[in-house]
């Protein structure tokens, strides 16, 4: 808990009034190293850093800032994995996302073997990606990529939607509920 306190002068008077309230503000740690079997509000890996994690349990967000590097195994998110401009996002290994991954305009990024509640975005990247072996209950979505994107054995719920990749996507043995569109189509 912290104590938020609002200063004012009341009228000509001159009379200070003070305001204040308990309000509970989720923490964040920034990771820089290692992460084991913890469990923290959210996590922050900022610019030009590596975060590693096994085992840890994130109540909130995970945000990969520009050049960073995450590489988590056996995890537990329960809001969103979010990476603009990162250099590397690697989650696998039996993995749980309750929310979205998002990787836009970065570099690599390797999603297997990982339950992912909402949705999994690839967008704008420009090195290998690959998602393979996950359940996604959403849609998997791949927009204007230009490094290669592998897509092997999903299952996904939702649809799976790739647009404007070059080169096209590859994969196969994805288990889509939704529609193949567009250039995953085949896959």
């Amino acid at each position: 808990m912290k104590n938020i306190c609002l200063f004012g002068i009341a009228g000509l008077s001159l009379a200070g009034v003070v305001l204040c309230s308990s309000v509970a503000l989720a923490e964040e740690t920034i990771c820089d190293g290692d992460l084991g079997a913890v469990t923290l509000d959210n996590v922050k890996i900022p610019s030009d850093k590596s975060c590693n994690m096994n085992g840890t349990t994130v109540k909130g967000t995970i945000k990969v800032e520009p050049n960073a590097k995450l590489t988590a195994s056996d995890i537990k998110v329960n809001g969103n994995i979010q990476a603009e401009n990162a250099e590397n996002v690697t989650v696998n290994n039996n993995s749980t996302v309750d929310g979205s991954i998002q990787i836009k305009q970065s570099k690599a990024a390797n999603i297997t073997r990982t339950l992912i509640k909402q949705d999994l975005q690839f967008e704008k990247n420009t090195n290998q990606l690959v998602a393979n072996d996950n359940t996604i209950t959403g849609n998997l979505q791949v927009f204007q990529n230009t490094g290669g994107v592998e897509i092997r054995r999903n299952r996904i719920n939702g649809n799976l939607q790739c647009k404007e990749n070059a080169p096209s996507p590859s994969g196969e043995e994805n288990r889509v509920r939704g529609n193949k569109e567009d250039q995953c189509s085949s896959l």
